[in-house]
C-alpha cells in the first residue's frame, strides 16, 4: 500500500501556515468522532501551537490555513466571518450537468437528519450561496469548479445534490459510491482485474485555491494546493481519453 503524507506545506511564516491536507483528516476537534486523526495535532509537532480559522470536510483534500498567534487568529477569523476570503474547489461528479454555470442560493441546516447530514431547509436553514462552473465533461464524469460564498457544513455537496448531481464516491450524499477504475474507462485494458487498484476511491472534492489578506502585511495572497496523487492520476487518465483537463488554461490544448 502506497504511503500518503498527511500534509505538505504550501507556505509558512511567523503568522500563518498554509497546508495541502490529505483526504480523511479532520482539521480540528470533532464532537462526533473525538478519536479521529486530526491535522492540527500533526501540524503542531512541526510548527508549535496553531489556531483553526476555517474548516474543510474531513473527506475533502486540499488547502487549509492556520494562524500561528492570537493576532493572526483574530484577523483571519474576521476575514472569514465577513466573507472576504475567496475559496475555489474542484470536484469530479457523476454525469454531466445541462449548464455551463450555476448560481445556487439555498439555505442549509446542519445535522438535519439521522445521519448528521446537512439539509436544505428554507424555514430554519442559514443562507448558503455557491457558484458552480463546468470545467469539462469526460465520458461518464464531469469536472466542476465550485466557489462557495458562505461556509456551511457540506455546502458544495448539498448544493450539487439539490440540483440532481453527486460527487464521485461521496459516502453521504450519493447513492453511487462506485470507485473509478481504469479497466472500466479503457476499452483495451490488459491488467489483472483481481489485482487492480482503483484510480480514485474517496470523495472527489479538493480545496484547490484560497485567497486571503495576510494578517500582518495586509498583502492579498493566493495559495494553490496541487491535486493529490489519486485525483491527479484520474485527471491524467481522463484527459488522455477525453481530451479534457480541468487544470489546462482556458482555450488551450490538452496535454498528452
Amino acid at each position: 500500500m502506497k504511503f500518503t503524507p498527511d500534509y505538505t506545506v504550501v507556505y509558512s511564516d511567523d503568522d500563518i501556515v498554509v497546508l495541502n491536507k490529505r483526504s480523511g483528516l479532520l482539521i480540528a476537534a470533532d464532537r462526533y468522532d473525538i478519536d479521529a486523526p486530526r491535522l492540527d495535532l500533526f501540524v503542531e509537532k512541526e510548527f508549535g501551537r496553531v489556531f483553526a480559522v476555517h474548516r474543510i470536510d474531513k473527506d475533502t483534500s486540499g488547502v487549509i490555513v492556520y494562524a500561528r498567534n492570537a493576532d493572526a487568529h483574530r484577523e483571519l477569523s474576521m476575514q472569514f466571518e465577513k466573507r472576504e476570503v475567496e475559496k475555489t474547489y474542484h470536484c469530479l461528479i457523476n454525469g454531466r450537468p445541462l449548464w455551463q454555470t450555476l448560481h445556487v442560493d439555498l439555505p442549509l441546516q446542519p445535522d438535519g437528519d439521522a445521519r448528521h447530514r446537512t439539509v436544505v431547509n428554507k424555514n430554519f436553514g442559514k443562507q448558503a450561496v455557491t457558484d458552480f462552473r463546468l470545467l469539462g465533461a469526460c465520458g461518464p464524469y464531469s469536472w466542476i469548479e465550485a466557489k462557495p460564498k458562505t461556509g456551511r457544513t457540506h455546502q458544495i455537496r448539498v448544493h450539487l445534490a439539490a440540483n440532481g448531481l453527486c460527487i464521485v464516491c461521496d459516502p453521504l450524499y450519493s447513492g453511487n459510491q462506485k470507485p473509478i477504475r481504469l479497466s472500466e474507462l479503457k476499452k483495451k485494458w490488459h491488467g489483472d482485474e483481481y489485482e487492480e487498484q482503483p484510480l480514485l476511491s474517496r470523495l472527489a472534492l479538493h480545496a484547490y485555491q484560497l485567497t486571503i489578506t495576510h494578517p500582518k502585511t495586509q498583502e492579498r495572497m493566493t495559495f494553490t494546493a496541487p491535486y493529490p496523487k489519486d485525483m491527479d492520476a484520474t485527471r491524467k487518465q481522463l484527459a488522455k481519453l477525453y481530451d479534457v483537463d480541468p487544470l489546462a488554461p482556458p482555450d488551450s490544448e490538452t496535454e498528452e
